[in-house]
């Protein structure tokens, strides 16, 4: 089976949007690997530190928001 990392980090990234505070953080309880890609394609900052919680970044809340929405709502 080929894996698409690519899906992946994208319902990651949605999911991190689900568990936002603080405006911009997120509880980082996901696969490190998928943490790392998502860093290295700039929608959160670097998750390799202490802190319970990553940090999106502009464009990491505006992508997130808009793969929630598309993954994971019903339409009206």
């Amino acid at each position: 089976m080929k894996i698409d990392h690519d899906k992946i980090d994208e319902a990651v990234l949605a999911l991190l949007w689900l568990t936002l505070h603080d405006g911009c953080r997120a509880w980082k309880s996901f696969d490190w690997d998928v943490t790392d890609r998502l860093y290295q394609k700039g929608f959160i900052c670097d998750p390799a530190n202490k802190a319970k919680s990553v940090v999106l970044t502009d464009e990491g809340l505006q992508k997130a928001e808009k793969l929630f929405k598309a993954l994971f709502t019903r339409g009206a």
